[in-house]
């Protein structure tokens, strides 16, 4: 039966095309920007929410498990991307939320997850950080399989190996947003040679390069710092926080692109990268935006 499942996953990947965009800036000094339209994989499991569960739902398969049980806060993507793909699938859910205080009628997202059959358990922020941290729930239990809030662990890592594998991987750049590091890990991991990694964190005060070495060392992949850049200074104040500058530039690419980016996510790393070429005087360079989706409908 696996292998039809992973033929699931594998059809809504095929989604996801590369192309060339540009960008508007004063002299663009022959520079070829492409990117990467992860954002297209599927309505509710958008970019690489899709990546990060695709071999964590085919391991849980594998070894037979009867739940999956997963956490996030009030807003999480990863909630809905999770009741989504179990829903699909007929796999029974469970998503632990962060607020006690919450319904599953506190908000779309969370009447979304409900609808789709997942079961919310609402805990207090304290016990929320202690399951989190506590892995939720007793490893020893084989009927259940545990996802990390945002999919970060090894087998969310294996999923996002896959994306390069995906393009021609012969670029001098690559950049996208990082919130828990899976995904910029994943990519890092299968990059070709030559290329630099830039990540986008959108917390502030986010230690990028020590989370991913510790993300490294938990999933056990060689990691050199060297090859990856943080550019720290455009999270605008934190997660999903915005300002009117942010708000202008992705409204003024949103006009002229035949895509479409958002304030929280790829906004964010699409006015980093505009700033990097500037800054940095880039010239004849191929450099990928990996779209990774970004806020919910929802």
């Amino acid at each position: 039966m696996l292998p039809k499942f992973i033929s699931i996953f594998d059809k809504r990947t095929a989604f996801s095309k590369t192309h060339i965009f540009h960008l508007d800036y004063d002299n663009n000094r022959n520079n070829k920007l492409f990117i990467k339209r992860d954002d297209l994989i599927h309505p509710d499991v958008s970019g690489n929410k899709w990546r990060k569960l695709k071999w964590n739902i085919l391991s849980a398969m594998s070894h037979d498990c009867k739940l999956i049980n997963t956490y996030g806060g009030a807003y999480s993507n990863h909630l809905l991307a999770v009741a989504s793909i179990g829903n699909e699938l007929g796999l029974k859910t469970q998503g632990n939320v962060r607020g006690d205080e919450l319904t599953m009628d506190s908000n779309p997202l969370l009447r979304k997850c409900s609808d789709l059959k997942m079961e919310l358990i609402f805990h207090s922020r304290k016990k929320f950080k202690e399951l989190k941290y506590n892995d939720g729930i007793d490893s020893s239990d084989a009927q259940i399989w545990n996802i990390p809030e945002g999919g970060a662990n090894r087998e969310g890592v294996q999923g996002c190996c896959e994306i390069m594998g995906e393009t021609e991987n012969d670029y001098d750049y690559v950049i996208l947003a990082q919130g828990t590091t899976t995904t910029s890990l994943g990519v890092y991991s299968s990059l070709n040679q030559k290329t630099k990694l830039l990540v986008v964190p959108v917390l502030r005060g986010f230690n990028a390069i020590k989370e991913m070495e510790t993300l490294a060392t938990k999933c056990m992949v060689t990691f050199d710092k060297n090859r990856v850049e943080a550019l720290n200074d455009f999270h605008f104040g934190g997660y999903a926080k915005t300002d009117a500058k942010l708000d202008a530039f992705v409204k003024n690419f949103n006009e002229k692109s035949n895509f479409n980016i958002e304030p929280v996510y790829t906004g964010k790393v699409m006015y980093a990268l505009s700033e990097y070429i500037k800054l940095n005087d880039l010239r004849n360079q191929r450099i990928l935006f990996i779209h990774t989706g970004g806020l919910n409908k929802y």
